[in-house]
């Protein structure tokens, strides 16, 4: 049973509900859109990170190396 004082009264309810469905949709494109300008970011310097892991014979320091480099490298290209 749903108590009488969370019930609208009038028809605001409707409204206020479709506005704040509104506000809680732009933010979820705004945060999806970050997610994804990120991981098009990382994801390059990911891929020559893991090459270079493999190729060094699983050496952490220099896979993290490449990935620094190829981050610095995509920082650089979009200014």
């Amino acid at each position: 049973m749903i108590p009488s004082s969370v019930l609208p009264i009038n028809g605001l309810g409707f409204v206020f509900d479709v506005f704040l469905l509104l506000i809680l949709l732009v933010i979820g494109i705004v945060i999806i859109i970050i997610i994804a300008k990120v991981l098009l970011f990382v994801l390059p310097a990911a891929i020559v990170a893991v090459v270079v892991w493999f190729l060094t014979g699983f050496s952490l320091f220099w896979a993290g190396v490449a990935f620094l480099a190829v981050a610095f490298l995509s920082i650089l290209k979009r200014k």
